[in-house]
This record gives structure tokens, sequence and C-alpha cells, in this order.
């Protein structure tokens, strides 16, 4: 019944990006030197300290923000993460992340706290983070791939694709749970909407606003062994040359070293959010 009708939109797709590549390859290499130059710097820092002051870092924010218990089981998981002989892969791992989320942070929250002022907003906003949260990833692997060649930087560009949509919906509905009186009460004292955003609406809406970060964080995490596949370093590196080699025992290391991290992140990031709660 459709032989004849296919709609070729594969074809289309691909004359499209093949269009972007030659056209707009200055603009996508100008969009990827921010991205790069954060990466690099968290990754060379990272991997420049010592082990255990990078530790002691992870161990005083986790006492710092939930107390000795979360303290003692993050310095523990670290150094647990160092005897498996994953610290450089961790570092580098923690460096996507945190890269990841600087620029998912500066996106995101401005675009959730405008689409928790503007129902309009909020409305052309809803189908594309639809699509960004239910489209595989690696459907997108390709054209960023074509569009920023391989390697970290695709990776984390691919992340944020992935992991964004968290902290922009987290934030509007923030936003938005703020109690209309306490706007009001705040207009009414002659507090412009600048006024309004910054000493009400923000801070009241903050735990709410953490909570995306941790969703955003674990997100950025899931991605590591895809974006691995386009030749992002870090823990992914291990499952994928196991996955490649038949050899278990590799992908496991691999596998328990992203596991571990993402639970020191989440309980701090979680702690965080009850901090400010």
């Amino acid at each position: 019944m459709f032989e004849d009708k296919v709609i070729p939109l594969d074809i289309w797709v691909s004359q499209f990006v093949e269009w972007l590549v030659e056209n707009y390859r200055d603009v996508f290499q100008a969009i990827k030197w921010p991205i790069e130059q954060t990466l690099n710097g968290f990754d060379t820092g990272l991997n420049a300290l010592p082990a255990v002051v990078v530790i002691l870092l992870i161990g005083v924010a986790a006492w710092r923000f939930s107390g000795v218990l979360l303290a003692i089981f993050s310095v523990i998981t670290m150094v647990l993460i160092g005897l498996l002989g994953l610290w450089p892969d961790s570092m580098t791992t923690l460096a996507m992340v945190l890269s990841s989320v600087v620029f998912c942070t500066v996106v995101g929250v401005p675009l959730g706290i405008i689409a928790g002022r503007s129902d309009r907003f909020e409305a052309i906003m809803r189908p594309i983070l639809d699509a960004m949260q239910t489209t595989p990833a690696f459907v997108y692997l390709v054209p960023i791939v074509m569009l920023f060649s391989v390697g970290n930087v695709a990776g984390v560009l691919a992340t944020i694709i992935f992991a964004v949509p968290p902290i922009i919906r987290l934030t509007s509905l923030g936003i938005r749970q703020v109690h209309p009186e306490l706007v009001e009460a705040a207009q009414a004292f002659g507090a412009t909407d600048w006024q309004v955003l910054r000493k009400v609406q923000v801070p009241l809406a903050m735990p709410t606003i953490l909570a995306g970060l941790n969703q955003t964080i674990m997100m950025a995490l899931s991605m590591v062994v895809i974006a691995a596949l386009i030749g992002a370093g870090g823990l992914g590196s291990p499952v994928i040359l196991g996955l490649n080699t038949l050899d278990i025992g590799r992908a496991v290391i691999g596998g328990l070293g992203i596991v571990l991290m993402a639970i020191v992140l989440d309980r701090i990031t979680q702690s965080m959010a009850k901090t400010k709660g």
C-alpha cells in the first residue's frame, strides 16, 4: 500500500546535515570552542591534582552538605575507584560531567525561568524538551560527529542535549510553585519584576532547581558509555573496550566505577537540595 508513497525524510535529513557541514562549519567550530576550553580546563586540573586532594575536596563537600557519614562514604568510595585502577578515567568522566552541567545550568536555568513566567514560552518549549528526552541518543550522535568530529567535546555536546531538559523543566516548575500571594506582596511593596525574581521566586524555587541539577548530573553520567562510542574517554572506555573484546571483567569494572561515582554525586547534590529546602 505504501511502497510508492514513502516520504524520503531520511534523504532530506542527510542532505540538510551535509548542507550545514558545508556552509556553517565555522559557526559550529565557534560553538565548540568554549566547550572545549571548559572541558580541557576541568580535565587538566582534575588530573593534575593529587588524588588525595580530590578525595579530600569531595569528602569536605559531602560533610558540608550532609554530615560525617556521607563524607566517610564518599572518601571510601573514591578510594575504591582508585584501587580499581580507574582514577584517570574517573577524573576525565568527572570533567565531562562538570562541563556538561555548567553549560546545562547556564542555558537551562534562564530558559526554565522564562518558561516558569510565560505560558506561551512553556507551551513552545514542552514539545522540544519531549523530543530531546525521548529521541534515542544514538540518533543524534551521527550529526554531532559530522558537525563537531569525534572526541570528548562531541561527547559533552551529546550529553548536554540529553541532560538539559530536567533542569529546564524543574526550574520552570519551581518558579510556578511559588505562591502567588508572596509575589503579590512583593509587588505591593514596590518591587520590580527583576527584584521579585531575584529576591522571591528564585530563592523559593531553589530546592526544586537543585533537584533539576541532580537529575541533570545523573543523566549526564548515564551518557558516559554512549559518548565513549564517539571517542570520548573516561569510564565509558573500559566498558566499550570490554564489550568489543568480550572482556567481561574490564566491562564490569568500568560499569562499577560509573555506579560508584553516580552514587557519590547523587547523594551530595540531594543533600544540597535538602539544605536549601
